[in-house]
């Protein structure tokens, strides 16, 4: 079992301004890993005179940054793409260390975020413009043009990916940024900006902001900022978007998740067991794609027998991590109690398990499946964000979907079956952004873009892909006319 190394000393969270760290001027924070449930760093909160002086430096350098052709701020993204190579080892352990991720899991999420990276390298090609002779002597056309200052804010779950879903694309098409990292794993922040640093990002252009719901607001409210991306549970998704929008920001909130799966009676025991375990386990639960609640259609036994013995074989810490907070592990240990107390069954019980050596201190929960029969009890309504998979049993597959449209988020829903027609079915009829066939956690693949509908999204477009460029950027049109045309109409 590999570990993250606990460091010798507590790292010391400084911002990011201007290609330097400093020392913020707000309150004093701790953070914490979960493997180890202690201290292994402290930071300050941002200030609104600190958060002033970010947006002075990147007033200027956005400016001439904006100025510069795509094809030479693509350089930068370039060198990113070889420095974040490089670096994947440190910074993947960081991401560990202050997540409670496992090592594999910390470095996929950073692999995500590079291959968004090199979609971004790819907007100079693919970004092209439009240009049309509408009439005689009259053309119109397009530039693409930056919105200035943009700021995301991100969550914990994903300390390196959910940054790097936005900073390559609103960099590429000429912003200056502004990141506010969950100040419950800030300290992968740190390292994203060394990694620019490194790559020749011009002064100024990025900047890191710690802190919490005061920095927040700063930088909602903060007039010079212009466009907002924000990924975090439902509640405060709203919240954001709403006070964004009062501001007249461009904004794009991404909220929470209660994904269903439906499981079909001809699914591939061996691929639904595996797909549906995983999904529910992989990041100890804490992701917005993974596994909530299984529909399971019909005579399912062997499956769920399949899903179990694949759940109940992971070691912590190797197989599984841990969980952010010693308060998140009470809250789902409640919700298991709560559930049992009401009559569910408890298939697989994650309570009591051991933690790995020399984690006794960490916060830990093994994989727990919960079958019930209420569906509307709160664990098969509630986002609960941890490994526990809820399992309601269907007479139907029109039932199931009845159940899955009933859901107010709308983030992803899988089916797993071998009928084409019954996949399409759901394809149709879910009430989600993102749709899985025989795939537990459907992430779309860059170019194609990540995002849910209904309570799951507040604002247009998606986070990534090509449907992300209009929060970052707009259209400039051009209607062009030079001489008298001797015969015209209307339109010219």
């Amino acid at each position: 079992m590999k570990l993250p190394n606990f460091p010798d000393k507590p790292y010391q969270l400084k911002n990011f301004i201007g290609n330097e760290f400093i020392q913020a001027s707000g309150a004093e924070f701790e953070i914490h890993s979960p493997h180890y449930g202690k201290v292994i760093g402290t930071g300050k909160q941002t200030t609104s005179s600190d958060l002033e002086n970010m947006v002075s430096k990147a007033k200027q350098a956005q400016i001439a940054w904006g100025n510069t052709p795509i094809k030479e701020r693509t350089i930068v993204l370039f060198n990113l793409r070889e420095v974040l190579i490089r670096r994947c080892d440190e910074i993947s352990e960081m991401v560990s260390l202050e997540n409670g991720k496992t090592l594999t899991e910390a470095r996929a999420g950073l692999m995500k975020g590079i291959e968004v990276l090199e979609f971004a390298l790819s907007i100079q090609n693919l970004d092209t413009g439009a240009q049309m002779e509408v009439s005689r002597g009259v053309t119109c056309a397009y530039r693409r043009e930056a919105s200035g200052i943009v700021a995301n804010i991100t969550p914990f779950n994903f300390p390196a990916m959910v940054p790097m879903w936005t900073m390559p694309i609103a960099l590429v098409l000429g912003n200056a940024y502004i990141l506010k990292p969950s100040d419950k794993t800030p300290l992968t922040a740190s390292l994203l900006a060394e990694a620019f640093q490194e790559a020749g990002l011009p002064s100024g252009l990025l900047a890191v902001a710690h802190g919490g719901v005061d920095t927040v607001n700063a930088i909602i409210d903060h007039p010079e900022i212009s466009a907002v991306g924000f990924v975090g549970s439902t509640k405060i998704a709203q919240i954001v978007y709403e006070r964004a929008s009062k501001n007249g920001k461009k904004i794009l909130a991404l909220g929470g998740a209660k994904n269903h799966i439906i499981l079909l009676p001809d699914a591939d025991p061996e691929v639904s067991g595996v797909g549906i375990s995983d999904s529910f386990t992989g990041c100890a639960g804490q992701r917005c794609m993974a596994a909530s609640v299984l529909l399971a259609v019909g005579e399912v036994g062997d499956q769920i027998a399949k899903i179990k013995s694949r759940a109940e074989s992971l070691v912590l810490g190797s197989d599984m991590g841990a969980l952010i907070s010693s308060e998140q592990v009470e809250f789902l240990k409640d919700a298991i109690s709560k559930a049992e107390a009401a009559g569910a069954k408890i298939i697989l019980d994650g309570r009591n398990v051991k933690a790995p050596e020399n984690c006794q201190s960490g916060y830990w929960l093994g994989p727990t499946i919960i079958e019930i029969s209420d569906q509307n009890s709160e664990v098969a309504t509630k986002e609960l964000f941890g490994p526990i998979l809820t399992i309601y049993r269907c007479d139907s597959l029109s039932q199931a979907l009845e159940i899955e449209n009933k859901n107010p988020y709308g983030n992803a829903c899988s089916v797993f079956t071998t009928s084409g027609g019954l996949a399409e079915e759901v394809i149709q009829k879910s009430k989600a952004g993102m749709v899985g066939i025989n795939i537990g956690v459907p992430v779309p693949r860059e170019p194609f873009s990540f995002g849910g509908i209904e309570a799951s999204k507040f604002g247009q477009g998606d986070i990534t892909g090509a449907n992300s460029l209009l929060l970052w950027s707009h259209h400039k049109k051009i209607t062009t006319k030079w001489q008298m045309q001797k015969d015209h109409n209307w339109m010219s």
